[in-house]
């Protein structure tokens, strides 16, 4: 398998990006069959779709995750980027908060990383934009659940799923 490699998890922020993604219903998915979910996910302002191709777990690997996404993160920082987390989180092998997903629907991810130049001050930014549904130190814990799941999984890049499934 020609450029498949493992995955790092990725900064905290991810899981609240990937949350707001289902909170606007940014997440689609467009095919499921043979332990294989295909979707699309669109950025928070609208201008870019992600494709995601997941594979999931199965019997003999129950904690090995192959996976293609298009989004940078994924494809070149190799962390696990939000769409796929999304996907993840619509497909039930990460937790999800809907009241969470609903607070953080409407926030401009790309805008607000672009304004604030760190993760951290985005976060906190996003955090108190959904302190009006949910309080922050919530929140943490939610990310603190979410990652600690996703630590559990090993995720593969496959960019080899992208041409199998066209």
């Amino acid at each position: 398998m020609t450029g498949l490699r493992r995955l790092r998890p990725p900064p905290d922020i991810k899981i609240l990006e990937a949350a707001g993604a289902l909170g606007d219903g940014r997440v689609a998915v467009e095919k499921r069959g043979d332990r294989l979910v295909e979707a699309v996910v669109a950025s928070s302002g609208g201008e870019r779709r992600y494709r995601v191709i997941v594979k999931l777990p199965g019997e003999k690997r129950p904690t090995t995750i192959y996976t293609y996404s298009d989004d940078n993160g994924t494809k070149y920082r190799g962390y696990v980027g939000y769409p796929i987390i999304a996907v993840l989180m619509h497909e039930g092998l990460l937790p999800r908060d809907k009241r969470l997903e609903e607070a953080l629907a409407g926030l401009k991810w790309r805008e607000l990383n672009e304004k604030y130049k760190k993760y951290s001050l985005t976060k906190e930014h996003a955090l108190k934009a959904a302190s009006r549904l949910v309080p922050p130190r919530e929140a943490m814990e939610y990310i603190a659940k979410a990652m600690a799941r996703l630590r559990t999984y090993t995720i593969y890049y496959d960019p080899n799923l992208a041409s199998q499934h066209q």
